[in-house]
């Protein structure tokens, strides 16, 4: 097909994330191929992704490892039904996910999203307390969150400035407190300590992203919260919930943000890099005391069942990431990333348009004071050779792990044009 002709069945027929059908605007760029950190445009031109597609491929694109181990699941079997059936890549998953993460997180349950497997951590912690004939039936969470958009998901996502306003009053009523500060605050750990207990009988778990909030504002937090946060919900018999699908696998510079505050939660979801970016696969891990309680409880499983739980062919790929991940020095790669993004983005600040510019691990991220046109900003940015996908105010990159110092000199360039024809 013709780039004409995927256009125009795109234009009539497809429905893009978070898009309308008539609103018009700019046409999707369409994309002939990928390999390493580029992206090549049907139009011949190439760009750096400075996203890893949705922060996923941490590797880039078309990495012969992982190519390899997708075409040597294939000769076995793309995919068998989970429900009376195992397989290997599997269980070497799973052994993987138990060796890498917080020590009390044993078992291992297998989702097809990011989303779904926020839909299961509740679950299980739902289904924990029920298990004991006890009724928790809400969650506790701060706002400038973002947790996927399917309805459980939604309910803890920011009520007021999240994408999910629109929703009030379908969703469950979740407990809300304010935004994490940057800085740490003594006074705002009293106050989440006071939600907490005053709403401990209906807690089933607080649920947050853990040093970095995604989505919901691009925020960074003092890593001390989540120490509080696990001393706090131990006090009140309350279960803790990491949400770990964008932050997980390195990008804060830690293999898990949790590793920044040295705590392990009672239940943590795992998703987007878990395959490199190559297929959607997503796990969420609990303690022993969890399983247990819940298959000793009245129901007697985890009433959850996805159709492609444990796809071997997601999970062969999953398992290639990752060892690839671990055996190289991912730790020095996101550190330099990060200092060449930081020299790059810091003169941004002088700008008279610009609020904030952050960066942790490979996240650079750079705060406007209106929000950006994203026809503008994807043109400015693609003109300069690299893909964005900034959201409301913010223009933010999380390039590939294998991004090289000119890929990152690149995407500060494009950051810095979006900047520019912002305020033109």
């Amino acid at each position: 097909m013709t780039s004409a002709e995927i256009t125009a069945i795109d234009d009539e027929l497809i429905w893009h994330p978070y898009g309308s059908m008539t609103a018009g605007g700019p046409a999707p760029l369409v994309v002939e191929s990928a390999a390493g950190t580029r992206i090549r445009l049907a139009d011949g031109r190439e760009v750096v992704d400075g996203m890893s597609s949705w922060w996923a491929a941490i590797h880039g694109y078309a990495h012969p490892v992982l190519d390899a181990a997708a075409r040597s699941q294939l000769d076995s079997m793309a995919h068998v039904m989970f429900g009376g059936l195992t397989h290997e890549p599997a269980a070497r998953l799973a052994r993987l996910l138990v060796d890498i993460t917080p020590e009390p997180l044993q078992r291992v349950f297998f989702c097809d999203s990011g989303s779904v497997s926020v839909e299961v951590a509740v679950k299980m912690a739902l289904q924990y307390w029920r298990g004991q004939g006890i009724d928790r039936p809400r969650l506790l969470t701060w706002r400038g969150g973002y947790h996927g958009d399917t309805f459980t998901p939604m309910s803890v996502c920011d009520p007021d400035g999240g994408m999910h306003s629109q929703w009030t009053g379908v969703l469950r009523d979740q407990v809300f407190v304010g935004p994490p500060p940057s800085e740490y605050r003594p006074e705002y750990v009293a106050e989440l300590a006071d939600a907490v207990a005053a709403h401990r009988s209906e807690l089933a778990a607080v649920i947050v992203e853990p040093v970095v909030q995604g989505a919901g504002g691009m925020r960074f937090h003092d890593p001390r919260y989540l120490a509080d946060l696990r001393r706090i919900c131990d006090d009140n018999d309350v279960l803790l919930i990491f949400d770990e699908i964008a932050t997980g696998f390195g990008r804060t510079g830690a293999l898990f943000a949790a590793e920044h505050a040295g705590v392990a939660p009672d239940i943590m979801c795992v998703g987007k890099a878990l395959t490199g970016g190559y297929l959607t696969m997503a796990a969420t891990l609990c303690t022993e005391r969890i399983a247990t309680t819940i298959s000793e409880g009245e129901m007697g499983v985890l009433a959850h069942g996805p159709t492609f739980m444990a796809n071997p062919l997601a999970c062969a790929v999953s398992v290639a990431s990752i060892e690839l991940l671990l055996d190289g020095d991912w730790r020095g790669r996101v550190a330099a990333i990060g200092t060449r993004l930081r020299e790059g983005l810091e003169p941004l600040r002088q700008h008279d348009s610009v609020v904030d510019v952050r960066v942790l691990g490979a996240i650079g991220v750079v705060q406007l004071d209106s929000a950006v046109d994203m026809a503008v900003a994807t043109g400015a940015a693609v003109d300069a050779g690299a893909w964005l996908r900034p959201f409301g105010a913010l223009v933010y990159a999380m390039p590939p792990f294998i991004s090289s110092v000119d890929d990152i000199d690149t995407v500060v360039a494009a950051i810095t044009a979006v900047v520019h024809a912002h305020t033109r």
